[in-house]
């Protein structure tokens, strides 16, 4: 199972209403936990071949630390659509917490106004201790940063802007 399915799956379970799902297969082993809301409060993911190597990710918090800002640019309100209508969005391809830097003393990848080409790195996207370079599938210039630093980004979320032209 990988982690696209799993993303689906807590979607499901976060909209199915249902408290508590547990899955079990043959080298793993997964829990997912809601409020009664449907917000997604937590996930157990155990490997049960070999050693039990347990993660846990803690998705309450990750909702609470949403600023106004970051959850309004996400939301859709933004500038008029014919101005946006012409730009490529680069997207998040998973959950997790947004790095724009390589490391706290590093400059960030991307600013707006630089030119980026196909493969560059744009973001880093820590999930569950892992850090996920995210690479550009578009040559462009950037003109919008959608997510500030150290924010925590959704599955298919909006990150950045890119004129193509």
């Amino acid at each position: 199972m990988d982690i696209r399915e799993i993303q689906n799956l807590i979607k499901f379970v976060a909209k199915s209403g249902a408290t508590e799902v547990k899955l079990e297969m043959d080298d793993f082993k997964i829990t997912i936990k809601t409020t009664e809301a449907g917000a997604k409060r937590g996930i157990l993911f155990s490997t049960l071949s070999g050693g039990s190597t347990d993660a846990t990710y803690d998705a309450t918090s990750s909702r609470t630390k949403y600023s106004g800002t970051s959850r309004t640019k996400y939301s859709g309100s933004k500038a008029p659509a014919e101005d946006n209508s012409k730009y490529i969005t680069i997207k998040s391809p998973m959950i997790g917490t947004l790095y724009r830097k390589p490391a706290p003393d590093k400059a960030p990848f991307v600013e707006v106004g630089a030119t980026i080409s196909k493969g560059d790195p744009v973001c880093v996207i820590e999930a569950m201790k892992l850090f996920n370079e995210i690479e550009s599938e578009v040559s462009g210039k950037i003109v919008k940063i959608l997510v500030d630093d150290m924010s925590p980004v959704e599955f298919d979320q909006p990150l950045f802007l890119v004129d193509p032209s």
